[in-house]
């Protein structure tokens, strides 16, 4: 799952990435709303959106309204000091789909996160091109009706390239949206992990390589 964390406390935002990073999550972390915006713009999609109301530069009810337009729209788990009745309505109102009052346990924002990560995908559960389907809900990949098996990374680069729709996507892209934005930009890793994915899918290839830009899903 891919997380962004936009939180303008740098302490509590390290803690949260930290934390999310040990439950396997991919994440990334934004300070203020501006820098939020830009992320989700140039990094494309996010499962969850870990979003601080009170930010500096676009305000998080601003970031919320924008997130709720669009249309790969995020889950979005408000956070907010401000924890009344009135607020979490506002919240809600806005386009969030859950909200934590501040303090609150990591047990407990873990349990939320997890949560809207099912249910963001069981809204489009099912990503396919030609004889190839990928179902992200019950985590499974099918080409010309055969069971491929794939390990996490995989999965995660195989589902990537599917919601492109045939976009070509950089090895950096890459890095960035199945691992998150501290992976080693000079590893070899996307490289390794797409070679395997060929293999294991089988003829005809069905992911390519544009050579000097990336990779992408065949037409």
């Amino acid at each position: 799952m891919r997380i962004l964390v936009v939180e303008d406390e740098e302490r509590l935002a390290a803690r949260l990435a930290e934390g999310l990073r040990d439950q396997g999550m991919a994440v990334d972390v934004s300070h203020d709303g501006d820098d939020a915006l830009y992320k989700i713009d140039v990094n494309g999609f996010y499962d969850v959106v870990v979003l601080d109301r009170d930010l500096p530069g676009t305000h998080g009810d601003e970031v919320c309204r924008r997130l709720a337009d669009r249309d790969d729209a995020p889950m979005v788990l408000m956070l907010t000091a401000l924890s009344g009745t009135g607020d979490r309505v506002d919240g809600l109102t806005l386009g969030a789909d859950d909200y934590l009052g501040k303090p609150f346990s990591f047990a407990e924002l873990i349990l939320r996160v997890k949560a809207l990560g099912r249910r963001g995908r069981a809204h489009s559960a099912v990503l396919a091109r030609g004889d190839l389907i990928l179902d992200t809900l019950r985590r499974t990949v099918h080409r010309a009706g055969r069971p491929v098996t794939l390990t996490a990374k995989e999965f995660a680069v195989l589902k990537i390239l599917l919601a492109a729709d045939g976009a070509v996507l950089s090895q950096e892209q890459l890095l960035e949206r199945a691992w998150d934005e501290h992976a080693d930009p000079f590893t070899n890793t996307v490289r390794v992990t797409v070679n395997r994915l060929r293999r294991k899918l089988g003829p005809p290839e069905l992911v390519e390589t544009v050579i000097g830009a990336g990779y992408r899903i065949a037409p």
